[in-house]
Protein backbone atom coordinates (compact mmCIF):
# COMPACT_ATOMS: atom_id res chain seq x y z
CA UNK A 1 0.00 0.00 0.00
CA UNK A 2 1.16 3.46 -1.00
CA UNK A 3 -0.70 5.16 1.72
CA UNK A 4 -2.53 4.89 4.25
CA UNK A 5 -4.30 7.85 6.13
CA UNK A 6 -7.02 9.13 7.37
CA UNK A 7 -9.08 11.14 4.08
CA UNK A 8 -9.47 15.29 4.85
CA UNK A 9 -10.78 18.05 3.39
CA UNK A 10 -11.99 16.42 0.15
CA UNK A 11 -9.72 14.23 -1.14
CA UNK A 12 -12.53 12.12 -2.78
CA UNK A 13 -12.40 10.55 -5.54
CA UNK A 14 -14.75 13.37 -7.48
CA UNK A 15 -12.65 15.66 -6.13
CA UNK A 16 -9.35 13.92 -7.39
CA UNK A 17 -11.11 13.78 -10.39
CA UNK A 18 -12.13 17.20 -10.76
CA UNK A 19 -8.81 18.67 -9.80
CA UNK A 20 -7.34 16.35 -12.76
CA UNK A 21 -9.96 17.94 -15.50
CA UNK A 22 -9.03 21.40 -14.10
CA UNK A 23 -5.48 21.00 -13.86
CA UNK A 24 -5.44 19.84 -17.88
CA UNK A 25 -7.58 22.60 -18.85
CA UNK A 26 -4.87 24.81 -17.60
CA UNK A 27 -1.89 23.41 -19.29
CA UNK A 28 -4.08 23.38 -22.35
CA UNK A 29 -4.73 27.07 -21.55
CA UNK A 30 -1.27 27.87 -21.76
CA UNK A 31 -1.02 28.56 -17.98
CA UNK A 32 0.71 28.28 -14.83
CA UNK A 33 -0.53 28.32 -11.46
CA UNK A 34 0.70 31.25 -10.43
CA UNK A 35 -0.59 32.97 -13.88
CA UNK A 36 -4.00 31.75 -12.90
CA UNK A 37 -3.94 32.89 -9.84
CA UNK A 38 -2.75 36.26 -10.19
CA UNK A 39 -5.71 36.32 -13.34
CA UNK A 40 -7.98 35.10 -10.37
CA UNK A 41 -6.47 37.36 -7.44
CA UNK A 42 -6.22 34.46 -5.32
CA UNK A 43 -3.41 32.21 -4.14
CA UNK A 44 -1.31 30.03 -6.58
CA UNK A 45 -1.47 27.66 -3.17
CA UNK A 46 -5.36 27.23 -3.32
CA UNK A 47 -5.37 26.45 -6.84
CA UNK A 48 -2.90 23.86 -6.11
CA UNK A 49 -5.25 22.07 -3.78
CA UNK A 50 -8.17 22.47 -5.99
CA UNK A 51 -5.97 20.83 -8.90
CA UNK A 52 -4.40 18.23 -6.17
CA UNK A 53 -8.47 17.46 -5.19
CA UNK A 54 -6.72 18.16 -1.19
CA UNK A 55 -9.59 20.46 -1.42
CA UNK A 56 -12.84 21.25 -3.15
CA UNK A 57 -14.04 24.65 -4.63
CA UNK A 58 -16.97 25.10 -4.80
CA UNK A 59 -19.23 25.62 -8.04
CA UNK A 60 -18.92 29.50 -8.52
CA UNK A 61 -15.29 29.10 -8.16
CA UNK A 62 -15.11 26.50 -10.63
CA UNK A 63 -17.12 28.60 -12.90
CA UNK A 64 -14.51 31.61 -12.50
CA UNK A 65 -11.69 28.81 -13.29
CA UNK A 66 -13.08 27.62 -16.43
CA UNK A 67 -13.69 31.25 -17.84
CA UNK A 68 -10.13 32.25 -17.06
CA UNK A 69 -8.58 29.11 -19.03
CA UNK A 70 -11.40 29.37 -21.68
CA UNK A 71 -13.70 26.26 -21.13
CA UNK A 72 -16.98 26.74 -22.55
CA UNK A 73 -19.56 24.86 -24.32
CA UNK A 74 -20.31 21.03 -23.48
CA UNK A 75 -16.84 20.70 -21.99
CA UNK A 76 -18.00 23.96 -18.76
CA UNK A 77 -21.53 22.35 -18.43
CA UNK A 78 -20.14 18.94 -17.52
CA UNK A 79 -17.06 20.25 -15.55
CA UNK A 80 -19.80 22.14 -13.91
CA UNK A 81 -21.39 18.89 -12.99
CA UNK A 82 -18.77 17.23 -12.08
CA UNK A 83 -17.89 20.11 -9.25
CA UNK A 84 -21.25 19.61 -7.68
CA UNK A 85 -20.93 16.71 -4.64
CA UNK A 86 -16.82 16.48 -4.40
CA UNK A 87 -17.30 16.00 -0.51
CA UNK A 88 -19.97 13.40 -0.88
CA UNK A 89 -18.33 10.46 1.20
CA UNK A 90 -18.92 8.08 -1.87
CA UNK A 91 -19.58 8.49 -5.43
CA UNK A 92 -22.62 6.24 -6.64
CA UNK A 93 -22.77 7.30 -10.48
CA UNK A 94 -26.64 5.72 -12.34
CA UNK A 95 -27.72 8.40 -14.62
CA UNK A 96 -25.89 7.41 -18.16
CA UNK A 97 -24.25 11.61 -17.86
CA UNK A 98 -23.00 10.87 -14.55
CA UNK A 99 -21.47 7.49 -15.46
CA UNK A 100 -19.65 8.83 -18.45
CA UNK A 101 -17.84 11.44 -15.73
CA UNK A 102 -17.14 8.65 -13.85
CA UNK A 103 -15.64 6.43 -16.97
CA UNK A 104 -13.75 9.28 -17.55
CA UNK A 105 -12.35 9.69 -13.68
CA UNK A 106 -11.46 6.30 -13.38
CA UNK A 107 -9.32 6.37 -16.53
CA UNK A 108 -7.42 9.12 -14.99
CA UNK A 109 -7.08 7.45 -11.93
CA UNK A 110 -5.96 3.80 -13.63
CA UNK A 111 -3.25 6.67 -16.08
CA UNK A 112 -1.51 8.11 -12.49
CA UNK A 113 -1.58 4.52 -10.50
CA UNK A 114 1.32 2.87 -9.36
CA UNK A 115 -0.26 -0.25 -8.76
CA UNK A 116 -3.40 -1.27 -9.81
CA UNK A 117 -5.30 -4.59 -8.07
CA UNK A 118 -8.28 -6.38 -10.31
CA UNK A 119 -10.20 -8.94 -8.66
CA UNK A 120 -12.27 -10.23 -11.94
CA UNK A 121 -14.65 -13.19 -11.26
CA UNK A 122 -16.86 -12.66 -14.34
CA UNK A 123 -14.70 -11.92 -17.15
CA UNK A 124 -11.37 -11.24 -18.48
CA UNK A 125 -9.98 -7.65 -16.10
CA UNK A 126 -11.14 -4.87 -18.70
CA UNK A 127 -7.05 -3.83 -18.88
CA UNK A 128 -6.10 -7.09 -20.15
CA UNK A 129 -9.29 -7.77 -22.76
CA UNK A 130 -8.55 -8.21 -26.54
CA UNK A 131 -10.73 -5.56 -28.76
CA UNK A 132 -12.73 -8.64 -30.37
CA UNK A 133 -13.42 -9.93 -26.57
CA UNK A 134 -14.32 -7.03 -25.40
CA UNK A 135 -16.89 -6.74 -28.15
CA UNK A 136 -18.32 -10.04 -27.87
CA UNK A 137 -18.92 -8.96 -24.61
CA UNK A 138 -20.43 -5.39 -25.76
CA UNK A 139 -22.90 -7.21 -28.40
CA UNK A 140 -24.35 -9.90 -26.07
CA UNK A 141 -24.45 -7.50 -23.69
CA UNK A 142 -27.23 -5.65 -26.47
CA UNK A 143 -25.20 -2.36 -25.85
CA UNK A 144 -26.04 0.28 -29.54
CA UNK A 145 -23.99 -0.66 -32.38
CA UNK A 146 -23.34 3.03 -32.85
CA UNK A 147 -21.36 3.04 -29.20
CA UNK A 148 -19.85 -0.57 -29.28
CA UNK A 149 -16.67 0.81 -31.64
CA UNK A 150 -16.08 3.44 -29.37
CA UNK A 151 -16.49 1.83 -26.39
CA UNK A 152 -14.17 -0.90 -27.38
CA UNK A 153 -11.20 1.18 -28.30
CA UNK A 154 -11.82 3.59 -25.11
CA UNK A 155 -11.27 0.02 -23.24
CA UNK A 156 -8.33 -1.12 -25.73
CA UNK A 157 -6.90 2.41 -25.01
CA UNK A 158 -6.74 1.65 -21.25
CA UNK A 159 -4.01 -0.77 -21.49
CA UNK A 160 -1.12 2.34 -21.71
CA UNK A 161 -1.12 2.04 -18.49
CA UNK A 162 0.35 -1.36 -18.26
CA UNK A 163 2.50 -1.02 -21.34
CA UNK A 164 3.67 2.30 -21.62
CA UNK A 165 7.46 3.75 -20.06
CA UNK A 166 7.25 3.41 -16.11
CA UNK A 167 3.99 1.62 -16.40
CA UNK A 168 1.53 0.94 -13.69
CA UNK A 169 2.11 -2.22 -11.86
CA UNK A 170 -1.05 -4.97 -12.08
CA UNK A 171 -1.96 -7.82 -10.09
CA UNK A 172 -5.06 -9.69 -11.64
CA UNK A 173 -6.69 -11.99 -9.54
CA UNK A 174 -9.18 -14.32 -12.50
CA UNK A 175 -11.10 -16.70 -11.76
CA UNK A 176 -10.59 -20.44 -13.62
CA UNK A 177 -14.07 -20.15 -14.67
CA UNK A 178 -13.52 -16.87 -16.73
CA UNK A 179 -11.17 -18.48 -18.72
CA UNK A 180 -13.37 -21.24 -19.89
CA UNK A 181 -16.34 -18.88 -20.37
CA UNK A 182 -17.07 -19.17 -24.01
CA UNK A 183 -17.05 -15.46 -24.61
CA UNK A 184 -17.49 -14.90 -28.00
CA UNK A 185 -17.04 -18.28 -29.96
CA UNK A 186 -13.39 -20.66 -29.13
CA UNK A 187 -11.35 -18.03 -31.73
CA UNK A 188 -12.00 -15.09 -29.71
CA UNK A 189 -11.36 -16.84 -26.18
CA UNK A 190 -8.35 -18.60 -27.55
CA UNK A 191 -6.45 -15.54 -28.98
CA UNK A 192 -7.93 -13.86 -25.19
CA UNK A 193 -6.31 -16.12 -23.34
CA UNK A 194 -3.01 -16.13 -25.63
CA UNK A 195 -3.03 -12.08 -25.28
CA UNK A 196 -3.44 -13.16 -21.17
CA UNK A 197 0.17 -15.52 -21.81
CA UNK A 198 1.98 -12.49 -23.38
CA UNK A 199 0.65 -10.06 -20.84
CA UNK A 200 1.81 -12.15 -17.91
CA UNK A 201 5.16 -12.20 -19.02
CA UNK A 202 5.80 -8.33 -18.35
CA UNK A 203 7.69 -7.34 -15.29
CA UNK A 204 4.63 -5.40 -13.92
CA UNK A 205 2.44 -7.70 -14.54
CA UNK A 206 1.23 -10.68 -11.94
CA UNK A 207 -1.57 -12.91 -13.46
CA UNK A 208 -2.94 -15.67 -10.67
CA UNK A 209 -6.06 -17.55 -11.52
CA UNK A 210 -7.83 -18.91 -8.58
CA UNK A 211 -9.02 -22.34 -9.26
CA UNK A 212 -12.36 -23.47 -9.28
CA UNK A 213 -11.67 -26.23 -6.59
CA UNK A 214 -10.95 -24.19 -3.74
CA UNK A 215 -14.82 -22.96 -3.15
CA UNK A 216 -15.92 -19.98 -2.28
CA UNK A 217 -14.18 -16.67 -2.00
CA UNK A 218 -14.30 -12.82 -1.56
CA UNK A 219 -14.63 -12.52 -5.48
CA UNK A 220 -17.56 -13.96 -5.59
CA UNK A 221 -18.82 -11.07 -4.15
CA UNK A 222 -18.53 -9.28 -7.18
CA UNK A 223 -15.31 -7.59 -9.14
CA UNK A 224 -13.75 -4.99 -7.55
CA UNK A 225 -10.40 -2.66 -8.99
CA UNK A 226 -7.94 -1.05 -5.59
CA UNK A 227 -5.84 1.79 -7.24
CA UNK A 228 -3.23 2.54 -5.42
CA UNK A 229 -0.94 6.21 -6.71
CA UNK A 230 1.73 8.17 -5.29
CA UNK A 231 -1.06 11.26 -5.75
CA UNK A 232 -3.21 10.47 -2.82
CA UNK A 233 -4.56 7.57 -0.74
CA UNK A 234 -5.93 4.29 -2.46
CA UNK A 235 -9.44 4.22 -4.01
CA UNK A 236 -12.09 1.13 -4.29
CA UNK A 237 -14.00 1.00 -8.00
CA UNK A 238 -16.66 -1.17 -8.10
CA UNK A 239 -18.70 -1.16 -11.35
CA UNK A 240 -21.97 -3.29 -12.64
CA UNK A 241 -24.44 -2.83 -15.77
CA UNK A 242 -26.27 -0.24 -14.85
CA UNK A 243 -23.62 1.64 -12.02
CA UNK A 244 -20.06 2.63 -10.94
CA UNK A 245 -19.13 3.52 -7.05
CA UNK A 246 -16.37 4.58 -5.90
CA UNK A 247 -15.15 4.13 -2.05
CA UNK A 248 -12.62 5.92 -0.75
CA UNK A 249 -12.65 5.89 3.17
CA UNK A 250 -10.03 4.19 5.28
CA UNK A 251 -12.30 1.35 6.64
CA UNK A 252 -13.73 0.32 3.43
CA UNK A 253 -10.94 0.45 1.00
CA UNK A 254 -8.48 -1.69 3.49
CA UNK A 255 -12.14 -4.03 3.42
CA UNK A 256 -11.31 -4.54 -0.24
CA UNK A 257 -7.10 -4.73 0.23
CA UNK A 258 -8.13 -7.43 2.87
CA UNK A 259 -10.37 -9.39 0.45
CA UNK A 260 -8.19 -9.22 -2.70
CA UNK A 261 -4.78 -10.35 -0.17
CA UNK A 262 -7.43 -13.32 0.59
CA UNK A 263 -8.10 -14.36 -2.72
CA UNK A 264 -4.13 -13.91 -3.67
CA UNK A 265 -3.29 -16.37 -1.34
CA UNK A 266 -5.95 -18.55 -2.43
CA UNK A 267 -4.92 -18.09 -6.27
CA UNK A 268 -2.46 -20.43 -8.08
CA UNK A 269 1.03 -18.82 -8.12
CA UNK A 270 1.96 -16.98 -11.37
CA UNK A 271 3.81 -20.18 -13.56
CA UNK A 272 0.98 -22.89 -12.13
CA UNK A 273 -1.82 -19.78 -13.34
CA UNK A 274 0.11 -19.83 -16.75
CA UNK A 275 0.64 -23.82 -17.00
CA UNK A 276 -3.25 -23.83 -16.54
CA UNK A 277 -4.41 -20.93 -19.18
CA UNK A 278 -1.86 -23.13 -22.07
CA UNK A 279 -3.94 -25.92 -21.26
CA UNK A 280 -7.19 -24.42 -21.51
CA UNK A 281 -6.25 -23.19 -24.84
CA UNK A 282 -4.74 -26.68 -25.82
CA UNK A 283 -8.05 -27.58 -25.00
CA UNK A 284 -10.25 -25.57 -26.96
CA UNK A 285 -7.74 -26.25 -30.24
CA UNK A 286 -8.29 -30.04 -30.06
CA UNK A 287 -12.21 -29.50 -29.46
CA UNK A 288 -12.49 -27.09 -32.68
Amino acid sequence: MLWCMAVTNGTTPKARALGMRLREARKAAGLTVRALAAQLEMSHSAISRWEGGSRSPDTEDVASYLTAVGVSGQERTELLELARGTNAPHWLSVQSGDRDRQMAALLDFERAAAMITDVAPMVIPGLLQTADYTRAIMVAGEVSPTEIETRVLVRVGRREVITRRNPANLLALVDETVIRRDIGGHDVLIDQLRHLLDASERPNIRLQVIPAGCGWHPGLDGPFMVIESADGPPIVHLENRRAGLFFHEPDDVKAYQLAAEKIRKLALSPTASAELIAGVISELETTQ
